[in-house]
């Protein structure tokens, strides 16, 4: 199963990921600016805010600024970057930071009233005076929902959809203000700024794979058996679409998934539909991984245009590494987790199947508990960014409860919502007991209880920090452990 060609572990100071905040200050002014202007935006931003506890400046796909906003933004460290564009126009993006890109189109104008093809629906331009946000506020900006239909029909707005079902962009304008445009876009794995007209099958297509990842069996009397359906169904879909629509779309089935199986996840889904966001604001997805098909998960999400990002390795005592993965066309990031043993991490423990344990550490036992990731427990949690302390206050008002943080720095905060607890198959409780990897009070335990299957994490990063903090994440995993769980009361 496991292919010789898979790629190497890049050295881990290609990731030594830097605090990007002069870019993020400037961006973040550009976008001030544009709300000061733009009545819908500034309205909409304050219900993410006050609805869903995130920040509407982690909804930024893009916006499209003067000639002299760019001169700034190239100052602060953005580049070009070599996407699909039209004609005259430039992208510019951070090379190693998370943050939205910036359009300069050639004669643009600073966002004033009355700009080619930027016609106002009303209202008094703003004066702008020295030290004023809206001096230079961009003349567009687009914000990414998951799915596009949803968003024009929760905000109630009458918006023609430029994009064919099926396109690899679709875009609608969902108000004109003060010479601004707000717009909406949805992306299926596509990272460029052109409308093109799919071809004919394309959206048979594309609901067809969707179908077939989300159908997609999980359970197998031979956990072999059910890997090798898991490649042959993302063959099926690799034939319908492009690659980076595949990835798009197995990540999606992915989350909803999760979602069902964990409580906080529909609570805040539920308050993200309301607007019609769904989870594009995702950071990224854990997936927990036996030593049995930790590089088999690997090649699969190899085959989906995910690329080896830095690797993890929490030291001799904790037991455990990772393996950080990314699709940089699609925004996908997967952290695949694994239990290691000293020495491994020396070596690339992604490209060969790693020989079986003696004992289960805190990750081998949650696979043995519930199966793995890629099959039939789906996500360990999604991680999705949002504005921390208001998000944790939001859904403790839900009954949502968080547990203490495990990073706290003014770059990044990280903290996971109690855990979802699992009912555990009686045939895999048996199999730990007779194997003596687990003993009988907690065999015990876990017939009673069942064990913590999965969280919501809360995430805020700052200066687009796009790292991990491998000491916290140490920490947070010996805290997950099921042999640590607390007993149920009645």
């Amino acid at each position: 199963m496991v292919s010789p060609s898979l790629p190497t572990a890049e050295p881990a100071s290609r990731f030594d990921w830097p605090l990007a905040y002069e870019a993020e200050h400037v961006l973040r002014r550009l976008i001030e600016g544009f709300l000061q202007r733009n009545g819908f935006a500034r309205r909409l931003g304050e219900r993410m805010r006050d609805e869903t506890g995130t920040d509407f400046y982690e909804w930024v796909d893009h916006l499209v600024v003067a000639p002299e906003d760019a001169e700034e933004l190239r100052a602060a460290g953005l580049v070009e970057a070599d996407v699909p564009a039209p004609a005259g126009t430039i992208v510019l993006h951070h090379p190693a930071a998370m943050m939205p890109r910036a359009l300069v189109r050639g004669g643009e104008a600073s966002g004033r009233a009355g700009s080619p093809g930027r016609a106002a629906s009303g209202g008094a331009s703003i004066a702008a005076g020295s030290g004023d946000p809206a001096l230079h506020s961009p003349s567009v900006l687009a914000i990414r929902p998951e799915r596009l239909a949803d968003f024009l029909s929760r905000q109630d707005v009458e918006a023609r959809i430029e994009g064919d079902v099926g396109a690899r962009l679709r875009r609608a304008v969902i108000a004109r203000e003060n010479g601004t445009q707000l717009e909406a876009v949805e992306r299926l794995g596509y990272r460029g700024f052109v409308v093109d007209a799919p071809r004919p099958e394309m959206a048979g297509a594309v609901a067809r794979a969707r179908e077939l990842f989300r159908a997609r069996r999980r359970n197998f009397a031979d956990d072999e058996e059910g890997v090798r359906h898991a490649f042959a169904i993302l063959d099926h879909a690799l034939a319908l679409v492009p690659r980076d629509a595949a990835c798009e779309l197995f990540f999606a089935e992915e989350r909803a998934f999760w979602e069902f199986r964990n409580r906080a996840a529909r609570v805040q889904k539920r308050r993200q539909d309301a607007l019609g966001l769904g989870w594009g604001n995702h950071d990224h997805h854990t997936f927990r991984c036996s030593r049995r098909f930790f590089a088999e998960a690997v090649q699969f999400f190899a085959r989906l245009g995910l690329e080896k990002r830095e690797r993890f390795y929490a030291g001799d005592e904790a037991g455990w590494g990772a393996q950080v993965m990314e699709a940089p066309a699609v925004g996908i990031v997967v952290f695949a987790d694994v239990d290691l043993q000293p020495g491994e991490v020396d070596i690339d423990f992604a490209a060969h199947r790693l020989p079986e344990l003696k004992e289960l550490r805190t990750v081998g036992l949650w696979c043995a508990l519930h199966g793995d990731s890629l099959l039939q427990a789906g996500m360990h949690h999604l991680e999705a960014r949002f504005d921390f302390a208001r998000l944790r206050d939001q859904l403790a008002q839900e009954g949502v409860t968080t547990m203490k943080p495990f990073s706290d720095f003014e770059f990044l905060k990280q903290a996971f919502t109690e855990g979802e607890r699992w009912r555990v198959r009686p045939e895999r409780i048996a199999v730990l007991g007779e194997r003596g990897l687990i003993t009988p009070a907690q065999a015990e335990a876990f017939r009673r209880d069942g064990a913590i299957g999965s969280h919501l994490e809360n995430l805020q990063r700052r200066g687009g920090f796009k790292g991990f903090n491998q000491k916290a994440v140490s920490a947070i995993i010996a805290a997950t452990d099921p042999r640590c769980q607390p007993e149920q009361t009645a």
